[in-house]
């Protein structure tokens, strides 16, 4: 075919009664034009412009096989979910998470001046309670979700700041980020931060609780209701489908036992190692890999010093880029010359499809 062959877009968008169909026969000229440039032949246009309207209708959210071993991967989608007054915050709580949003600009945002109390790494509840002036509103509280001061450190506890609110008659607002219904190390529970005495607690949907991705608000019931009645309410509620999402997500935590096994998030942190090293000794067999132990993360932010004993299946490094970009994708970990397909986040169902993905990969 040469140049002067080829049809015009109109042309070959009206062999189609298809909305795209411009759009499409656009892209598929341009291509055919280039191929044709470099000696090539271009073939059937009209089977390219079905091809091609396929493609624009395909949807662009797939499930993903995550094989890196991180638990609530961010770049996998996580989890398998104002006042003109002074808000006191502990100057080593002055965080900043994903995408550059900060404590202090967030505050500033809503109208409220920081009052920044004690050191980064020593703060004490005294420290709050000779900052509290007349123009004080609420003391925050923020949980270093995604980092860790070692050393030496202090910071007053939820039931400490509690008490010192209570004196002041101050609202204690206690930002829990993950907000974990199960018990993890050290990250604070909402249950926990509402019997401690915060008025407040707020924390995400998904990460650690397993749920949708959404912010949750508990406690007091009138200062609930003034944040339901606020104008933001409405444009950040949440949708029908994220509240059913998170409702069911909820009702499996009535039964522990149901929830350790049903919600994704809960079941991969807890699952004993050598569970794991049954699975990617299966998968080893299934694919000719190897077995190598390794060690997984809990991702999103939450508990950033835990390490998840976990067993991967090695194979040859060059497989990382066409597992990428296979339907389904397989997203694993390149490591000292290998791609490792950690298995705490791989399910027993999905073996099939990795074996299946890894054979087609290999051609």
């Amino acid at each position: 075919m040469k140049l002067r062959d080829l049809p015009s877009v109109d042309e070959l968008a009206r062999a189609v009664d298809d909305p795209l169909a411009v759009a499409a026969a656009r892209t598929v000229v341009a291509r055919a034009r280039e191929e044709i440039r470099a000696g090539g032949d271009p073939g059937d246009l009209r089977e390219r412009l079905d091809e091609e309207l396929q493609e624009l209708r395909r949807a662009r959210l797939r499930r993903t096989i995550n094989a890196t071993g991180v638990v609530v991967h961010t770049n996998l989608g996580r989890a398998p979910l104002a006042e003109g007054r002074e808000v006191i915050v502990s100057r080593g709580e002055l965080i900043e998470i994903g995408d550059g949003f900060r404590i202090p600009d967030v505050l500033v945002r809503s109208g409220a001046r920081l009052r920044e109390v004690g050191t980064t790494n020593r703060t004490r509840a005294s420290d709050y309670e000779r900052a509290i002036g007349p123009e004080t509103a609420a003391m925050l509280r923020v949980h270093q979700s995604n980092f860790r001061l070692v050393g030496f450190t202090e910071q007053p506890g939820v039931a400490e700041l509690a008490a010192v609110a209570r004196r002041h008659e101050l609202p204690l607002v206690d930002d829990l980020g993950s907000g974990a219904f199960h018990s993890f190390e050290d990250e604070p529970s909402a249950r926990d931060s509402v019997a401690g005495g915060a008025d407040l607690a707020c924390f995400s949907g998904d990460k650690l609780l397993g749920g949708p991705q959404a912010g949750v608000i508990v406690g007091r019931a009138d200062l609930v209701e003034r944040l339901r009645r606020h104008p933001l309410q409405r444009a950040l509620r949440a949708d029908k489908l994220t509240l059913a999402a998170l409702e069911g997500t909820l009702r499996l935590y009535l039964d522990p036992e149901r929830a350790a096994r049903e919600i994704p998030v809960l079941r991969m942190l807890l699952e004993p190692a050598e569970s794991v090293r049954s699975r990617a000794e299966r998968l080893a067999r299934l694919v000719g890999g190897e077995v190598e132990e390794t060690v997984g993360r809990v991702g999103g932010g939450a508990l950033p010093l835990a390490e998840l004993p976990s067993f991967a299946c090695a194979v040859e490094e060059e497989l990382a880029a066409p597992l990428r970009l296979g339907d389904p994708p397989v997203a694993g970990v390149v490591r000292d010359g290998r791609l490792l397909l950690d298995c705490r986040t791989v399910t027993d169902p999905e073996l099939d499809e990795i074996a299946t993905a890894v054979a087609a990969a290999r051609r």
